[in-house]
């Protein structure tokens, strides 16, 4: 069976892409012959080498919602990106196409469409990105994360399958941290995630409560690899050493850090993107979210409060980080005996634990028909 796989070339898109292509491999074997197409990013490239995908690459525009003068640039990228996409699945002719959504996604789903080659895609947030509300016409299945999304696509052929979970992200091993780190088990652990590149929002606001906030709680801090030496400079400022009383700060995690993090952590600090989410609820961990304001149709944000709104996590919008509001929500969670065990219990909704499973089943059903 062939197979493209397409998406955008963030990890947003390609962390879940890669959960689903690791199950159509197990289910297919050596039959699987795969071929991502994407946008050329550095992490695109990466990433397919580190997997051993196939890939190929076409001009993809992006249609920005401010005046910027690439968009008139761009306008001209998505008919190249178009024949360049009918050329490649010529050559190709998959048996079905599976898309995570993104603007490189919709010349290569519209050459589908053209070649009446079946496609599913997926959709990681509440409020669906632009080119997944575009493509639904032309797809033959549509697979969401959030019961919110469902309203945006033709109901018979959408269904609520949840976000895939890396593996990578899974599992993990709390005491060979604590050991690691020199915490002790005696005090809570709270962690700060900023996303992939960090957040200076949150570095910020997290760095002015360290005195008050270590009094009581060891804290894991993954900065962003720019601002690593930033926030440790802030933090030496204000009397705390990094790698000392309990202060560990990072500029980047790989899988088994992130794992081992989100396994001992009793509260997490984070922003609202959906892998975020799901790998925090995978590990049945209560969050504080603080969604990017700038966020493509504020979709962080309406992630963020779909959890809020069943009780699985709390929200604190960018205007309203200011200090004593941060650490009175930081304690109020962490020391409540109620309130941590109940966003634990119902951020687990947010957890498919098969749903790259489920979605991998789909992808290779659409390819037998």
């Amino acid at each position: 069976m062939r197979i493209v796989l397409t998406g955008g070339g963030t990890g947003g898109h390609l962390f879940p892409l890669l959960a689903v292509t690791k199950k159509i491999k197990e289910k297919l074997g050596p039959e699987a012959q795969l071929l991502y197409i994407g946008s050329g990013a550095p992490m695109e490239r990466q990433v397919m080498q580190t997997e051993g995908i196939p890939a190929k690459y076409v001009a993809s525009g992006k249609m920005r919602r401010y005046f910027s003068f690439q968009n008139f640039v761009d306008i001209f990228k998505v008919p190249i990106g178009f024949v360049q996409s009918l050329w490649i699945l010529l050559w190709y002719m998959p048996d079905v196409v599976f898309s995570k959504g993104g603007y490189v996604a919709v010349p290569v789903v519209l050459a589908a469409r053209i070649y009446r080659i079946p496609v599913m895609i997926h959709e990681s947030d509440a409020i669906p990105g632009t080119a997944n509300k575009f493509l639904a016409k032309y797809a033959t299945r549509i697979a969401v994360a959030y019961p919110e999304a469902q309203s945006y696509f033709p109901m018979k052929k959408t269904a609520l399958l949840g976000n895939p979970v890396r593996e990578g992200a899974l599992g993990g091993n709390p005491p060979m941290l604590l050991k690691q780190l020199g915490f002790t088990e005696s005090k809570k652990t709270l962690l700060v995630m900023g996303g992939s590149q960090g957040s200076e929002i949150i570095n910020k606001a997290v760095v002015e409560i360290l005195p008050q906030l270590l009094k009581n709680v060891q804290v894991i801090h993954q900065t962003g690899d720019k601002n690593y030496e930033v926030v440790v400079r802030m933090a030496g400022e204000r009397g705390v050493k990094a790698g000392r009383d309990g202060y560990a700060p990072v500029n980047f995690m790989d899988d088994k850090l992130l794992r081992d993090s989100l396994e001992l952590c009793d509260l997490v600090i984070s922003r609202a993107g959906a892998n975020s989410i799901a790998e925090i609820a995978a590990h049945a961990k209560p969050a504080i979210l603080i969604p990017l304001s700038s966020s493509a149709n504020d979709h962080q944000r309406m992630n963020a409060y779909a959890l809020a709104q069943v009780g699985g996590a709390l929200v604190l919008d960018e205007p309203n980080l200011g200090a004593n509001m941060l650490l009175g929500k930081i304690e109020q969670i962490m020391f409540s005996e109620d309130k941590a065990p109940q966003m634990s219990e119902r951020i687990k909704a947010f957890y498919h634990p098969h749903a790259a499973e489920v979605i991998a089943n789909g992808v290779i059903e659409l390819g037998a028909m």
